[in-house]
Protein backbone atom coordinates (compact mmCIF):
# COMPACT_ATOMS: atom_id res chain seq x y z
CA UNK A 1 0.00 0.00 0.00
CA UNK A 2 2.51 2.14 0.81
CA UNK A 3 4.40 1.60 -2.72
CA UNK A 4 1.70 2.67 -4.10
CA UNK A 5 0.99 5.75 -2.52
CA UNK A 6 4.72 6.80 -3.48
CA UNK A 7 3.98 5.78 -6.93
CA UNK A 8 1.14 7.74 -6.86
CA UNK A 9 2.99 10.84 -5.63
CA UNK A 10 5.79 9.94 -7.66
CA UNK A 11 3.25 10.04 -10.92
CA UNK A 12 1.49 13.30 -9.64
CA UNK A 13 4.89 15.85 -9.47
CA UNK A 14 6.13 14.00 -12.93
CA UNK A 15 2.98 14.66 -14.77
CA UNK A 16 3.54 18.51 -14.12
CA UNK A 17 6.57 18.26 -15.12
CA UNK A 18 6.44 16.49 -18.33
CA UNK A 19 2.75 18.98 -18.97
CA UNK A 20 5.14 22.49 -18.62
CA UNK A 21 4.19 23.95 -21.85
CA UNK A 22 6.77 24.57 -24.65
CA UNK A 23 7.94 28.09 -24.59
CA UNK A 24 9.84 29.92 -28.07
CA UNK A 25 12.85 30.22 -25.59
CA UNK A 26 12.98 26.36 -25.67
CA UNK A 27 13.06 26.08 -29.16
CA UNK A 28 14.97 28.55 -30.22
CA UNK A 29 18.06 27.35 -27.82
CA UNK A 30 17.48 23.72 -28.86
CA UNK A 31 17.94 24.83 -32.46
CA UNK A 32 20.78 27.28 -31.78
CA UNK A 33 22.79 23.91 -30.69
CA UNK A 34 21.66 21.54 -32.49
CA UNK A 35 20.10 22.47 -35.95
CA UNK A 36 22.19 20.94 -38.77
CA UNK A 37 22.67 24.08 -40.88
CA UNK A 38 24.40 25.67 -38.12
CA UNK A 39 26.37 23.26 -37.52
CA UNK A 40 27.43 22.85 -41.18
CA UNK A 41 28.03 26.77 -41.09
CA UNK A 42 30.56 25.91 -38.02
CA UNK A 43 32.32 23.71 -40.29
CA UNK A 44 32.87 26.39 -42.55
CA UNK A 45 34.44 28.54 -40.17
CA UNK A 46 36.91 26.00 -38.94
CA UNK A 47 37.78 25.24 -42.72
CA UNK A 48 38.75 29.57 -43.14
CA UNK A 49 40.64 28.92 -39.58
CA UNK A 50 42.53 26.64 -41.26
CA UNK A 51 43.11 28.58 -44.27
CA UNK A 52 44.57 30.57 -42.34
CA UNK A 53 46.91 28.63 -39.94
CA UNK A 54 48.04 27.37 -43.75
CA UNK A 55 48.78 31.30 -44.49
CA UNK A 56 50.65 31.77 -41.10
CA UNK A 57 52.73 28.86 -42.22
CA UNK A 58 54.57 31.57 -45.01
CA UNK A 59 56.67 32.58 -41.99
CA UNK A 60 57.31 29.49 -40.57
CA UNK A 61 61.27 29.21 -39.61
CA UNK A 62 62.89 26.73 -42.28
CA UNK A 63 66.19 25.11 -42.12
CA UNK A 64 68.13 23.96 -45.27
CA UNK A 65 70.87 21.38 -44.76
CA UNK A 66 73.43 20.18 -47.61
CA UNK A 67 76.53 18.60 -47.72
CA UNK A 68 78.98 17.39 -51.17
CA UNK A 69 81.80 15.35 -50.99
CA UNK A 70 84.15 14.71 -54.23
CA UNK A 71 84.88 10.82 -54.15
CA UNK A 72 86.92 10.68 -57.14
CA UNK A 73 89.73 13.13 -59.22
CA UNK A 74 92.17 15.71 -57.51
CA UNK A 75 90.67 17.71 -55.01
CA UNK A 76 89.28 15.67 -51.87
CA UNK A 77 87.20 18.64 -50.29
CA UNK A 78 84.15 17.92 -48.21
CA UNK A 79 81.39 20.42 -47.00
CA UNK A 80 78.56 20.58 -44.91
CA UNK A 81 76.28 23.39 -44.18
CA UNK A 82 73.16 24.13 -43.01
CA UNK A 83 71.17 27.44 -42.79
CA UNK A 84 68.21 28.99 -41.08
CA UNK A 85 65.29 31.82 -42.57
CA UNK A 86 62.76 33.01 -40.58
CA UNK A 87 60.67 35.75 -42.87
CA UNK A 88 59.52 39.13 -41.58
CA UNK A 89 55.82 39.98 -40.91
CA UNK A 90 56.47 43.87 -41.35
CA UNK A 91 58.62 43.53 -44.48
CA UNK A 92 58.99 41.33 -47.43
CA UNK A 93 62.70 40.40 -46.29
CA UNK A 94 63.87 38.05 -43.88
CA UNK A 95 66.53 36.83 -41.20
CA UNK A 96 69.16 34.11 -41.76
CA UNK A 97 71.69 32.09 -39.79
CA UNK A 98 73.82 29.59 -41.13
CA UNK A 99 76.84 27.57 -40.42
CA UNK A 100 79.20 25.37 -42.58
CA UNK A 101 82.30 23.53 -41.97
CA UNK A 102 85.04 22.55 -45.12
CA UNK A 103 87.64 20.03 -44.84
CA UNK A 104 89.85 18.64 -47.82
CA UNK A 105 91.72 21.04 -50.58
CA UNK A 106 89.63 22.69 -53.34
CA UNK A 107 90.06 24.13 -56.68
CA UNK A 108 90.39 27.61 -56.75
CA UNK A 109 87.17 28.27 -58.53
CA UNK A 110 85.32 26.97 -55.11
CA UNK A 111 87.54 28.84 -53.19
CA UNK A 112 84.74 30.40 -50.91
CA UNK A 113 83.80 26.24 -50.07
CA UNK A 114 87.60 27.05 -46.95
CA UNK A 115 86.36 27.33 -43.32
CA UNK A 116 88.86 27.04 -40.34
CA UNK A 117 88.84 24.00 -38.77
CA UNK A 118 86.23 25.13 -36.46
CA UNK A 119 83.71 25.99 -39.75
CA UNK A 120 82.13 29.71 -40.06
CA UNK A 121 79.46 31.25 -38.31
CA UNK A 122 76.86 33.84 -40.46
CA UNK A 123 74.32 35.51 -39.98
CA UNK A 124 72.94 38.27 -42.03
CA UNK A 125 69.22 40.36 -43.21
CA UNK A 126 67.47 41.19 -46.33
CA UNK A 127 64.96 43.99 -46.22
CA UNK A 128 62.64 45.06 -49.78
CA UNK A 129 63.34 49.21 -49.50
CA UNK A 130 60.49 49.54 -52.45
CA UNK A 131 58.70 46.54 -54.00
CA UNK A 132 57.49 44.27 -51.17
CA UNK A 133 57.87 46.70 -48.44
CA UNK A 134 54.85 47.44 -47.24
CA UNK A 135 52.74 43.98 -48.48
CA UNK A 136 53.72 41.13 -50.26
CA UNK A 137 52.33 37.75 -51.39
CA UNK A 138 52.57 35.95 -48.12
CA UNK A 139 51.13 39.28 -45.70
CA UNK A 140 48.25 39.85 -48.51
CA UNK A 141 47.21 36.20 -48.58
CA UNK A 142 47.23 36.23 -44.41
CA UNK A 143 45.21 39.22 -44.86
CA UNK A 144 42.93 37.82 -47.39
CA UNK A 145 42.57 34.68 -44.84
CA UNK A 146 42.00 36.93 -42.00
CA UNK A 147 38.79 38.31 -43.94
CA UNK A 148 37.76 34.76 -45.09
CA UNK A 149 37.59 33.88 -41.19
CA UNK A 150 35.24 37.51 -40.50
CA UNK A 151 32.89 36.51 -43.49
CA UNK A 152 32.46 32.94 -42.29
CA UNK A 153 31.64 33.92 -39.04
CA UNK A 154 29.52 36.49 -40.62
CA UNK A 155 27.94 33.39 -43.06
CA UNK A 156 27.61 31.35 -39.97
CA UNK A 157 25.67 34.38 -38.37
CA UNK A 158 23.19 34.82 -41.22
CA UNK A 159 22.76 31.12 -41.14
CA UNK A 160 21.39 31.40 -37.55
CA UNK A 161 19.42 33.92 -38.40
CA UNK A 162 17.71 32.37 -40.63
CA UNK A 163 17.34 28.59 -38.82
CA UNK A 164 15.67 30.94 -35.81
CA UNK A 165 13.61 32.66 -37.92
CA UNK A 166 12.14 29.37 -39.48
CA UNK A 167 12.12 27.74 -36.00
CA UNK A 168 9.93 30.76 -34.89
CA UNK A 169 7.50 30.31 -37.77
CA UNK A 170 7.41 26.26 -36.86
CA UNK A 171 6.55 26.95 -33.22
CA UNK A 172 4.20 29.92 -34.47
CA UNK A 173 2.28 27.27 -37.10
CA UNK A 174 2.33 24.46 -33.63
CA UNK A 175 0.79 26.98 -31.51
CA UNK A 176 -1.85 27.85 -33.88
CA UNK A 177 -2.69 24.44 -35.20
CA UNK A 178 -3.40 23.79 -31.28
CA UNK A 179 -5.23 26.70 -30.74
CA UNK A 180 -7.73 25.88 -33.81
CA UNK A 181 -8.14 22.01 -32.03
CA UNK A 182 -9.00 24.21 -28.87
CA UNK A 183 -12.01 25.77 -31.25
CA UNK A 184 -13.15 23.15 -32.70
CA UNK A 185 -13.08 20.96 -29.66
CA UNK A 186 -15.13 23.37 -27.80
CA UNK A 187 -17.81 23.65 -30.52
CA UNK A 188 -17.84 19.80 -30.78
CA UNK A 189 -18.14 19.91 -26.66
CA UNK A 190 -21.50 21.56 -27.06
CA UNK A 191 -22.89 19.60 -29.46
CA UNK A 192 -22.92 16.54 -27.47
CA UNK A 193 -23.49 18.23 -24.49
CA UNK A 194 -26.55 19.93 -26.32
CA UNK A 195 -27.37 16.27 -27.53
CA UNK A 196 -28.13 15.26 -24.20
CA UNK A 197 -30.56 17.44 -23.37
CA UNK A 198 -32.18 16.54 -26.80
CA UNK A 199 -32.11 13.33 -25.98
CA UNK A 200 -33.95 13.96 -22.44
CA UNK A 201 -36.65 16.32 -24.05
CA UNK A 202 -37.51 13.64 -26.59
CA UNK A 203 -37.69 11.09 -23.85
CA UNK A 204 -40.40 13.68 -22.55
CA UNK A 205 -41.93 14.24 -25.58
CA UNK A 206 -41.12 17.47 -25.69
CA UNK A 207 -39.18 17.76 -28.63
CA UNK A 208 -39.26 14.86 -32.03
CA UNK A 209 -37.23 12.59 -32.50
CA UNK A 210 -35.66 13.96 -35.55
CA UNK A 211 -34.29 16.53 -34.08
CA UNK A 212 -32.06 14.35 -32.17
CA UNK A 213 -30.99 13.03 -35.79
CA UNK A 214 -30.11 16.34 -36.62
CA UNK A 215 -27.98 16.96 -33.72
CA UNK A 216 -26.00 13.74 -34.10
CA UNK A 217 -25.51 14.80 -37.91
CA UNK A 218 -23.87 17.95 -36.70
CA UNK A 219 -21.66 16.37 -34.19
CA UNK A 220 -20.71 14.38 -37.42
CA UNK A 221 -19.71 17.08 -39.23
CA UNK A 222 -18.11 18.98 -36.07
CA UNK A 223 -16.16 15.74 -35.37
CA UNK A 224 -14.63 15.54 -39.27
CA UNK A 225 -13.27 19.53 -38.46
CA UNK A 226 -12.09 18.71 -35.44
CA UNK A 227 -10.09 15.29 -36.74
CA UNK A 228 -8.88 17.76 -39.67
CA UNK A 229 -7.62 20.03 -37.26
CA UNK A 230 -6.11 17.39 -35.04
CA UNK A 231 -3.96 16.01 -38.49
CA UNK A 232 -2.47 20.15 -39.18
CA UNK A 233 -1.57 19.66 -35.55
CA UNK A 234 0.35 16.51 -36.00
CA UNK A 235 1.76 17.72 -39.24
CA UNK A 236 2.74 21.27 -37.32
CA UNK A 237 4.63 19.28 -34.68
CA UNK A 238 6.60 17.11 -36.82
CA UNK A 239 7.38 20.10 -38.80
CA UNK A 240 8.37 21.98 -35.32
CA UNK A 241 10.73 18.65 -34.64
CA UNK A 242 13.44 19.98 -37.10
CA UNK A 243 13.97 22.64 -34.95
CA UNK A 244 13.30 21.15 -31.16
CA UNK A 245 15.50 18.72 -30.56
CA UNK A 246 16.60 16.77 -27.54
CA UNK A 247 20.21 16.62 -25.79
CA UNK A 248 21.99 14.07 -28.59
CA UNK A 249 20.53 16.15 -31.04
CA UNK A 250 17.75 13.82 -32.39
CA UNK A 251 14.47 15.07 -33.25
CA UNK A 252 11.59 15.57 -30.40
CA UNK A 253 7.83 16.03 -31.73
CA UNK A 254 6.17 18.21 -28.67
CA UNK A 255 3.31 16.59 -27.60
CA UNK A 256 -0.37 18.61 -27.46
CA UNK A 257 -0.06 18.35 -23.53
CA UNK A 258 3.00 21.07 -23.69
CA UNK A 259 0.91 23.72 -26.09
CA UNK A 260 1.15 27.42 -24.16
CA UNK A 261 -2.18 29.41 -23.81
CA UNK A 262 -1.04 32.10 -26.99
CA UNK A 263 0.99 33.23 -29.12
CA UNK A 264 5.00 34.19 -28.23
CA UNK A 265 4.98 37.79 -27.31
CA UNK A 266 7.61 39.64 -29.22
CA UNK A 267 8.68 42.93 -28.82
CA UNK A 268 8.62 45.78 -31.70
CA UNK A 269 12.82 47.61 -32.11
CA UNK A 270 12.43 51.35 -32.40
CA UNK A 271 11.91 52.14 -35.20
CA UNK A 272 12.66 55.16 -37.53
CA UNK A 273 14.66 56.87 -40.42
CA UNK A 274 17.86 55.87 -39.34
CA UNK A 275 16.93 52.01 -38.53
CA UNK A 276 18.81 50.47 -41.51
CA UNK A 277 22.30 52.56 -40.24
CA UNK A 278 21.22 51.05 -36.71
CA UNK A 279 20.98 47.13 -37.63
CA UNK A 280 24.15 44.96 -37.52
CA UNK A 281 23.41 43.05 -40.47
CA UNK A 282 26.00 40.52 -40.67
CA UNK A 283 25.30 40.83 -44.63
CA UNK A 284 26.10 44.15 -44.62
CA UNK A 285 29.51 43.53 -42.57
CA UNK A 286 30.60 40.93 -44.94
CA UNK A 287 30.13 43.56 -47.96
CA UNK A 288 32.41 45.41 -45.50
CA UNK A 289 34.74 42.58 -45.30
CA UNK A 290 35.11 42.07 -48.89
CA UNK A 291 36.03 45.83 -49.54
CA UNK A 292 39.13 45.27 -47.01
CA UNK A 293 39.98 41.96 -49.53
CA UNK A 294 39.61 43.82 -52.62
CA UNK A 295 41.60 46.93 -51.32
CA UNK A 296 44.40 44.24 -50.08
CA UNK A 297 44.33 42.79 -53.73
CA UNK A 298 44.66 46.37 -55.23
CA UNK A 299 47.77 46.83 -52.60
CA UNK A 300 49.02 43.83 -53.83
CA UNK A 301 49.03 44.86 -57.58
CA UNK A 302 50.13 48.37 -56.83
CA UNK A 303 53.22 46.52 -54.93
CA UNK A 304 53.86 44.36 -58.41
CA UNK A 305 54.55 47.75 -60.39
CA UNK A 306 57.40 49.01 -58.11
CA UNK A 307 60.81 47.67 -58.82
CA UNK A 308 62.36 45.86 -56.34
CA UNK A 309 65.54 47.21 -54.71
CA UNK A 310 66.88 44.55 -51.83
CA UNK A 311 69.55 45.53 -49.64
CA UNK A 312 71.30 42.82 -47.35
CA UNK A 313 73.76 43.23 -44.84
CA UNK A 314 75.34 40.05 -43.39
CA UNK A 315 77.94 39.17 -41.09
CA UNK A 316 80.76 35.98 -40.74
CA UNK A 317 83.46 34.59 -38.62
CA UNK A 318 85.40 31.33 -39.12
CA UNK A 319 86.22 29.72 -35.83
CA UNK A 320 89.06 27.20 -35.04
CA UNK A 321 92.61 26.88 -35.93
CA UNK A 322 93.46 28.09 -39.51
CA UNK A 323 92.13 25.45 -42.00
CA UNK A 324 94.08 24.90 -45.81
CA UNK A 325 92.45 28.35 -46.73
CA UNK A 326 94.54 30.24 -45.35
CA UNK A 327 94.86 33.32 -42.93
CA UNK A 328 92.01 34.85 -45.28
CA UNK A 329 89.24 32.91 -43.86
CA UNK A 330 90.38 34.55 -40.21
CA UNK A 331 88.67 37.95 -39.46
CA UNK A 332 85.49 38.86 -38.96
CA UNK A 333 83.59 39.45 -42.16
CA UNK A 334 80.79 42.39 -43.36
CA UNK A 335 79.32 42.57 -45.99
CA UNK A 336 76.15 44.86 -47.44
CA UNK A 337 74.70 44.52 -50.75
CA UNK A 338 72.27 45.71 -52.86
CA UNK A 339 69.64 43.85 -55.86
CA UNK A 340 67.46 45.83 -57.86
CA UNK A 341 65.61 44.78 -60.46
CA UNK A 342 62.58 46.77 -62.81
CA UNK A 343 59.28 44.79 -64.43
CA UNK A 344 59.18 47.03 -68.18
CA UNK A 345 55.58 45.53 -69.09
CA UNK A 346 53.47 45.42 -66.08
CA UNK A 347 49.86 44.94 -67.93
CA UNK A 348 49.12 42.22 -65.62
CA UNK A 349 49.69 44.53 -62.59
CA UNK A 350 47.55 47.17 -64.01
CA UNK A 351 45.19 44.98 -65.28
CA UNK A 352 44.62 43.76 -61.58
CA UNK A 353 44.42 46.78 -60.40
CA UNK A 354 41.73 48.17 -62.47
CA UNK A 355 39.67 44.71 -61.89
CA UNK A 356 39.73 45.84 -58.49
CA UNK A 357 39.03 49.27 -58.49
CA UNK A 358 35.65 48.22 -60.33
CA UNK A 359 34.99 45.01 -57.84
CA UNK A 360 34.55 47.76 -54.99
CA UNK A 361 32.69 50.39 -56.77
CA UNK A 362 30.45 46.66 -57.15
CA UNK A 363 30.54 46.36 -53.44
CA UNK A 364 29.40 49.92 -52.63
CA UNK A 365 26.66 50.09 -54.97
CA UNK A 366 25.62 46.53 -53.34
CA UNK A 367 25.95 47.86 -49.95
CA UNK A 368 23.60 50.96 -50.80
CA UNK A 369 20.86 48.15 -52.41
CA UNK A 370 21.16 46.30 -49.00
CA UNK A 371 20.91 49.36 -46.77
CA UNK A 372 17.87 50.37 -49.19
CA UNK A 373 15.75 46.80 -49.30
CA UNK A 374 16.32 46.64 -45.79
CA UNK A 375 14.87 50.16 -44.91
CA UNK A 376 11.97 49.36 -47.28
CA UNK A 377 11.53 45.79 -45.71
CA UNK A 378 11.22 47.00 -42.00
CA UNK A 379 9.44 49.58 -42.56
CA UNK A 380 6.66 47.38 -44.59
CA UNK A 381 6.94 44.87 -41.82
CA UNK A 382 6.28 47.72 -39.22
CA UNK A 383 2.86 49.16 -41.47
CA UNK A 384 2.37 44.88 -40.98
CA UNK A 385 2.70 44.81 -37.68
CA UNK A 386 0.54 48.40 -36.85
CA UNK A 387 -2.29 46.98 -38.77
CA UNK A 388 -2.22 43.11 -37.34
CA UNK A 389 -2.37 44.67 -33.78
CA UNK A 390 -5.80 46.92 -35.04
CA UNK A 391 -7.35 43.63 -36.88
CA UNK A 392 -6.15 41.86 -33.40
CA UNK A 393 -8.30 44.48 -31.32
CA UNK A 394 -11.13 44.64 -34.01
CA UNK A 395 -11.34 40.62 -34.03
CA UNK A 396 -11.37 40.31 -30.17
CA UNK A 397 -14.55 42.76 -30.14
CA UNK A 398 -16.50 40.45 -33.16
CA UNK A 399 -15.46 37.54 -30.63
CA UNK A 400 -16.91 38.78 -27.75
CA UNK A 401 -20.07 39.86 -29.10
CA UNK A 402 -20.42 36.47 -31.16
CA UNK A 403 -19.97 34.84 -27.87
CA UNK A 404 -22.30 36.71 -26.50
CA UNK A 405 -24.99 36.02 -29.14
CA UNK A 406 -24.66 32.22 -29.21
CA UNK A 407 -24.70 32.23 -25.43
CA UNK A 408 -27.96 33.73 -25.50
CA UNK A 409 -29.12 31.98 -28.08
CA UNK A 410 -28.74 28.81 -26.91
CA UNK A 411 -30.33 29.95 -23.40
CA UNK A 412 -33.59 30.84 -25.80
CA UNK A 413 -33.41 27.28 -27.06
CA UNK A 414 -33.39 25.67 -23.59
CA UNK A 415 -36.47 27.58 -22.87
CA UNK A 416 -37.90 26.45 -26.46
CA UNK A 417 -37.90 30.19 -27.68
CA UNK A 418 -35.75 29.49 -30.28
CA UNK A 419 -34.96 26.83 -33.34
CA UNK A 420 -31.91 24.29 -33.52
CA UNK A 421 -30.73 25.52 -36.88
CA UNK A 422 -30.50 29.19 -35.38
CA UNK A 423 -28.29 27.30 -32.46
CA UNK A 424 -26.10 25.94 -34.66
CA UNK A 425 -25.82 28.96 -36.92
CA UNK A 426 -24.82 31.33 -33.72
CA UNK A 427 -22.19 28.64 -32.35
CA UNK A 428 -20.75 28.31 -36.00
CA UNK A 429 -20.19 31.54 -36.37
CA UNK A 430 -18.97 32.18 -32.75
CA UNK A 431 -16.64 29.63 -33.48
CA UNK A 432 -15.44 31.29 -37.02
CA UNK A 433 -14.81 34.37 -34.90
CA UNK A 434 -12.31 33.45 -32.88
CA UNK A 435 -11.18 31.90 -35.88
CA UNK A 436 -9.92 35.07 -37.10
CA UNK A 437 -9.04 36.84 -34.17
CA UNK A 438 -7.09 33.57 -33.75
CA UNK A 439 -5.82 34.20 -37.39
CA UNK A 440 -5.27 38.08 -36.71
CA UNK A 441 -2.99 36.97 -33.98
CA UNK A 442 -0.88 34.74 -35.52
CA UNK A 443 -0.60 37.10 -38.80
CA UNK A 444 0.68 39.99 -35.89
CA UNK A 445 3.08 37.26 -34.45
CA UNK A 446 4.48 36.27 -37.78
CA UNK A 447 5.13 40.16 -38.83
CA UNK A 448 6.56 40.54 -35.25
CA UNK A 449 8.73 37.85 -35.63
CA UNK A 450 9.59 38.93 -39.05
CA UNK A 451 10.63 42.34 -37.63
CA UNK A 452 13.00 40.59 -35.16
CA UNK A 453 14.38 38.80 -38.02
CA UNK A 454 15.13 41.61 -39.68
CA UNK A 455 16.61 43.91 -37.11
CA UNK A 456 18.65 40.92 -35.79
CA UNK A 457 17.22 41.52 -32.35
CA UNK A 458 20.24 38.50 -31.56
CA UNK A 459 18.73 37.88 -28.31
CA UNK A 460 14.85 37.45 -29.05
CA UNK A 461 16.28 34.88 -31.53
CA UNK A 462 17.73 33.09 -29.16
CA UNK A 463 21.50 33.96 -30.64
Amino acid sequence: MIRLLVALVALAVAVPAAAQPLSLDEVLRSSATHAPAILEAITRERQADGRRLSAEGAFDLLFEGDAQSRLLGYYDGTIVEGRATRPLTTNGGYLYGGYRVSRGDFPIYEDKAFTNRLGEVKVGAVFALMRDRLIDERRARLGLTSGDIAIARLDREMVAIGVQRRAIEAYQNWVAAGMRVGVYRDLLTLAAERQQSIERLIALGARPQILGVENRQNIVRRQTLLVRAEQELASAANALSFFLRGADGEPVQPPASRLPAGFPALRLPALGPDLARRIERPDLEAILVRLDQVEVRRLLAENDLRPRLDVRAEAAKDIGPIGLGGVSRDPAEGIVGLRFSLPLERRQARGRIVEAAAEADGLRLRRKLVEDQILVEVNGLAIQASAADRLVALAADETALADRMAAAERRRFELGASDFIVVNLREESAADARLRQLDAEFRRSAARAELVAATVDREQLGL
